[in-house]
């Protein structure tokens, strides 16, 4: 795999230093790329590592799916535990973050588990939470896995969210930061922002909200089909999701 990586990190990188964030090229560095459906881009993750962590620290995603995060923080030199409760996503992972690179130190730790139910991490041991949950069942990731939170409707969701917050909380350090991707749904033509549930959810079992940051969505799939669609039935396409920082605090 290493023989046929052209570039192992972005070119002209620079720190995002706004609430508005924008990446027209999803980045293709390393063994990233876009095949597994609504993963983020490697810029998200490398910017909240670089912002909210230093080396050697130990960073949890909860939603690892398609193995963003877990190749950016090999890179960056953190080490991170990936879980998620799908045997085909951790297949994926462990491919992914299969590679050998000068400075590429993080150790990766793979774990088939519930976001809900942690049970295998300790209290107070994670450095860094960054992580992409599904938006409800907006896409859905398995067909019969039970606790899979993206067959779930709103209600549901935002019920077992709950416990992901408490969760999140539970296992990382105070003064530490939880990073959270999530977009808006919209139904029967109106919006539901299911992005600010989720961030109160969050705040209302202790978390701080430290920023809200605008990230703009590029090359969203079916853009034509939704294009016809919003003239005929007159709404706005959504353009954009919520990444939320939250800090825990004494």
């Amino acid at each position: 795999m290493d023989d046929k990586i052209k570039k192992w990190e972005p070119e002209n990188f620079e720190l995002e230093m706004t609430t508005h964030w924008s990446f027209s090229e999803r980045g293709d560095w390393a063994t990233h790329d876009n095949k597994w459906r609504g993963n983020w881009s490697p810029y998200i993750p490398r910017n909240i590592i670089l912002r909210y962590s230093k080396e050697n620290d130990l960073i949890l995603d909860q939603f690892v799916g398609g193995g963003t995060t877990l190749v950016e923080a090999k890179l960056l030199n953190r080490n991170i535990i990936g879980v998620d409760i799908n045997n085909l996503a951790l297949s994926r992972c462990k491919e992914k973050t299969n590679f050998e690179h000068e400075g590429a130190n993080g150790k990766v730790f793979l774990r088939k588990g519930d976001a809900k139910k942690l049970d295998f991490i300790s209290d107070n041991s994670i450095d860094l939470i960054c992580t992409h949950p599904p938006y409800a069942n907006i896409i859905k990731y398995s067909e019969n896995i039970e606790e899979d939170l993206s067959h779930l409707e709103i209600k549901d969701f935002l019920e077992e969210m709950k416990k992901v917050a408490s969760e999140s909380y539970r296992v990382l350090k105070t003064d530490k930061f939880c990073a959270i991707l999530m977009g808006d749904i919209r139904k029967k033509g109106n919006m539901i922002p299911l992005s600010f549930y989720v961030m109160r959810i969050f705040e209302n079992v202790g978390f701080n909200l430290k920023e809200i940051i605008i990230k703009e969505q590029h090359n969203c799939k079916m853009t034509g089909f939704w294009k016809t669609n919003s003239v005929k039935y007159n709404f706005l396409l959504i353009a954009h999701e919520h990444l939320f920082i939250f800090k825990k605090i004494k």
